[in-house]
């Protein structure tokens, strides 16, 4: 399958921060000028001097790193995994019961559901339509896209906030260190504090998210995307209890590079090119092993400014995925499936 995607730059391709502190930090200025004791403003400045408005990371304490804490979040990242792909594996199922539903009343009862479906159009306004229609036009891979960048576009917009900040920071940044470690492994993934981090995300995203749903199908893709997401997570919270180093991360880069890593790995020689130097071009499989390269050079030598742990994270698991968790683990869902239909029983003819 020939695919061409178009890569964004290293340094927004994969923006998920581990020291928010040094990505967030913003810095007011005022001109003052003290005469006869008191302060005087320039004409911007209001007649009250406003408070200083701090970036919610700026005050932020990393906490302490309890080791009892990482097997709680090990718990989580296996039971989560394995509740995603179970999950999906039922919305897979479900999909195909309701179209052989369908299927067998056509069949049986022609009449009825005929009567039915010129009810419904009826009843369908004509902005239902076409919404309807235009969704339907969209590929695969986008119709799984914008459920996505909406729900990260609603956590973005949460952050501007300033009463929800305290509980963003509780629950949608990881950290090893802090009191609820579990929830934001994945919460974490749908949270992005700057637009450029948010922009350069979803964009990788939508560029590779056709060629990994043409190979694995919307329902695998979903559960390979959050999976990534919380196991990423965990190699992140790994390393800083080895290095010693809490601190905040967000961002869906992790999840991100197991779809990357899947469709380099699994289409090698497809050409890749940068953005805004379309003349260049390299194939997928090298990029990969620059990508996962820099990544385990920023873990060796402490680079701070990306989570290179959690992106070393995603992409192993996409990795694996390719070349043993789609071939051997997926199929094993039929199992799942087979109990699922015995619970649900027969299609019904009514």
């Amino acid at each position: 399958m020939a695919l061409r995607q178009i890569v964004y730059l290293r340094e927004s391709l994969l923006l998920r921060s581990e020291n928010c502190n040094q990505v967030f930090r913003q810095f007011t200025s005022q001109s003052k000028s003290l005469r006869t004791g008191r302060v005087k403003f320039s004409a911007s400045s209001s007649l009250k001097q406003p408070r200083k408005q701090l970036v919610p990371f700026e005050s932020h304490d990393p906490g302490y790193i309890d080791p009892n804490k990482l097997w709680k979040a090990l718990i989580f990242t296996g039971t989560f995994t394995v509740t995603s792909f179970a999950t999906v594996s039922i919305w897979e199922y479900e999909k195909i019961r309701s179209k052989a539903t369908s299927v067998f009343r056509s069949a049986t009862n022609f009449k009825w559901v005929k009567e039915k479906i010129i009810g419904k159009k009826e009843e369908m306004s004509e902005l239902r339509r076409e919404l309807q229609t235009a969704w339907n036009k969209l590929s695969p891979g986008e119709q799984l896209f914008i459920p996505l960048c909406a729900l990260n576009l609603t956590v973005f917009g949460m952050w501007r906030i300033p009463r929800l900040q305290p509980f963003m920071l509780k629950y949608f940044c990881s950290n090893p260190a802090a009191k609820a470690v579990c929830w934001p492994m994945i919460l974490s993934t749908f949270s992005h504090y700057s637009a450029f981090h948010i922009f350069a995300n979803m964009y990788v995203l939508h560029s590779f998210s056709n060629g990994a749903i043409g190979s694995l199908g919307k329902e695998q893709f979903l559960g390979l995307y959050l999976s990534a997401g919380v196991l990423s997570s965990f190699a992140s919270y790994l390393y800083k209890a080895v290095m010693m180093q809490p601190g905040l991360s967000l961002g869906a880069s992790g999840a991100i590079m197991a779809i990357l890593a899947y469709v380099c790995a699994k289409y090698p020689d497809t050409q890749l090119s940068i953005l805004f130097l379309p003349m260049y071009t390299f194939s997928a499989g090298a990029a990969i092993k620059v990508i996962m390269g820099l990544d385990l050079a920023g873990v060796i030598l402490g680079w701070k400014f990306f989570d290179h742990a959690a992106h070393l994270g995603g992409a192993a698991f996409g990795l694996f995925w390719c070349y043993y968790g789609s071939q051997h683990l997926w199929p094993k869902r039929e199992y799942l499936i087979g109990h699922w239909h015995k619970l649900r029983g027969p299609i019904s003819k009514s």
